[in-house]
């Protein structure tokens, strides 16, 4: 197939977008497929072969706006894609969508960011009406597609991200780096609870202090964001470890015996995915993203999000039952070797092709 993906994010810029967009361009490039990125620069000339266009800005009463669609139709008539794969849902995305729609061109809509919040605003006319027209927009979970739907979305599908299983792999506890980092972190043997994600107030961190006191648990924090001091002072026995990124993160998180994801609005959950496959058993609220991805007993455990002391008494749990963290992180492992990149994407280029089947139809019709 020949495939135009549309990214606001692409390198040097690295996100979850970027990587998506990555992963999904390596695995298309291993399985002989034709590429092509439009996206803001400044960015790379090619990357794994494929050419890499950038698209400019205009200014309208003193604001930059990304992309302009004239621009676009003129790539994407050039490289006579089969298929469009917008990749986030603001800046060049909308645009990418109303220029595939202009030339026939059959798409995508992949988002992985809060869209269905986005779709709330009332500033989101215009998105809803992009989405009109692809020919499916991907949610990365059951809930969120619950949600697109309300808010109107037509042909609404399931796409959740894959894992890097060699990257997040529980042999990298075995790592020095790893072991060092399990000596600082629990020098008395402490069973290491950690987290890993942006520092802001929509991941409801302010649940951390359920298990600061719980005996025997050290409390690990991983990222960075505004609420980086207040959570200091609400959790100063915890230690914070910053941003980490790449082989670091990786051995960061294989350095903990439990994964904790106390925020209920997750429409996914990618470092669960992460953590699962670092051998790492998961505690996550019963609500979003984490149902498809937490299988309770199994993998880990769901808590009830309405229940004051549920987070705490979850992670007590597994602290308490070192054979049942064992046995979970086996499992865990296991359910998302299932879910590495190259399958992910190869499920992606299936629903390339029943959109693409789809167009056909619409338009024989």
């Amino acid at each position: 197939m020949r495939v135009a993906i549309v990214t606001e994010s692409f390198i040097p810029a690295w996100g979850g977008v970027t990587t998506t967009v990555c992963q999904v361009l390596d695995r298309l490039a291993a399985t002989g497929h034709q590429a092509m990125v439009l996206c803001p620069g400044p960015a790379p000339a090619s990357y794994r072969g494929f050419p890499v266009r950038t698209v400019r800005g205009i200014r309208v009463d003193g604001l930059r706006l990304r992309g302009r669609t004239a621009e676009l139709e003129r790539h994407l008539h050039d490289f006579a894609p089969d298929v469009v794969h917008v990749a986030s849902p603001h800046g060049l995305g909308p645009r990418g969508l109303n220029a595939a729609d202009h030339l026939g061109i059959p798409s995508v809509a992949v988002f992985q960011t809060d869209l269905p919040g986005r779709l709330a605003h009332p500033s989101a006319k215009s998105l809803r009406r992009a989405l009109s027209v692809a020919g499916m927009t991907l949610a990365p979970s059951a809930a969120a597609m619950q949600q697109l739907a309300a808010h109107g979305v037509p042909r609404v599908g399931r796409w959740a991200r894959g894992v890097d299983t060699t990257v997040y792999h529980p042999n990298r506890r075995d790592s020095e780096l790893t072991r060092e980092l399990r000596r600082c972190l629990a020098p008395g043997g402490e069973t290491i609870v950690g987290y890993v994600g942006r520092l802001t107030s929509e991941k409801e961190l302010h649940r951390l202090a359920e298990i600061a006191d719980l005996p025997g648990v050290s409390l690990a924090v991983v990222g960075d964001g505004p609420c980086r001091d207040q959570l200091e002072q609400l959790l100063p026995r915890a230690s914070f470890l910053g941003h980490r990124q790449g082989m670091e993160l990786a051995g960061t998180f294989a350095a903990f015996d439990v994964f904790v994801h106390p925020g209920r609005h997750a429409m996914f959950g990618q470092t669960l995915q992460e953590a699962m496959a670092s051998g790492v058993p998961v505690v996550a609220p019963a609500a979003g993203g984490p149902l498809d991805i937490v299988r309770p007993g199994v993998t880990g455990l769901l808590f009830d999000p309405d229940r004051c002391g549920g987070l705490r008494e979850a992670v007590g749990g597994l602290v308490a039952d070192p054979s049942m963290r064992a046995r979970m992180s086996r499992s865990a492992r296991s359910k998302v070797e299932k879910r590495n990149w190259p399958y992910a994407v190869d499920e992606l280029v299936a629903i390339y092709r029943t959109v693409v089947s789809a167009s056909g139809t619409r338009r024989a019709a």
